[in-house]
């Protein structure tokens, strides 16, 4: 991606909006119809209409797989489904919204990957590509075509302007 999409993506999803800062203090959530945990390997899977919820953070997959073997903090949530769905509202309650065939949550670097047919969307603004890497903290972003040479596609939504 050249420097140019880059600086655009940025624009787009940096203007005024930092996830909630108070969503990361706030304990995470796990629910859904089954469950395995293996306590020795650090590994728990989670299996039909799985729900992650931390703050105003939500993941919606069908399959979860969470390894805890780096310790507290440093968990890595791996969500699978057609489609694993994020949001999250951001400062000023503004949502941020993704889907992806696969969704990988760094929680220690506050990362999300989204892989296959990705999609991210802020204030009317969508980015779609093979693979998107979004910082949740830093709002930074970056998109790649994949395999299959798709081409990242980034639509800007004009700001509707009201007439006092």
């Amino acid at each position: 991606m050249n420097k140019i999409n880059l600086l655009l993506l940025t624009a787009l999803l940096s203007a005024p909006s930092v996830a909630v800062e108070s969503d990361y203090n706030q304990p995470i959530s796990v629910t859904s119809d089954n469950n395995e945990t293996s306590i020795k390997d650090y590994v728990s899977v989670y299996t039909q209409n799985v729900e992650v919820r931390q703050g105003s953070l939500n993941i919606k997959a069908d399959r979860l797989e969470i390894n805890a073997s780096a310790g507290k903090g440093n968990e890595i949530f791996l969500a699978t489904g057609s489609p694993v769905r994020y949001s999250q509202l951001v400062e000023g309650n503004l949502p941020v919204t993704a889907s992806a065939q696969g969704i990988t949550y760094d929680r220690a670097s506050r990362t999300l990957t989204l892989s296959g047919d990705a999609q991210l969307s802020q204030s009317g603004s969508q980015v779609q590509a093979a693979v998107i890497r979004y910082n949740i903290e830093t709002q930074q972003i970056s998109a790649e075509s994949g395999q299959q040479k798709k081409r990242v596609t980034t639509i800007f939504t004009p700001q509707n302007k009201e007439n006092p």
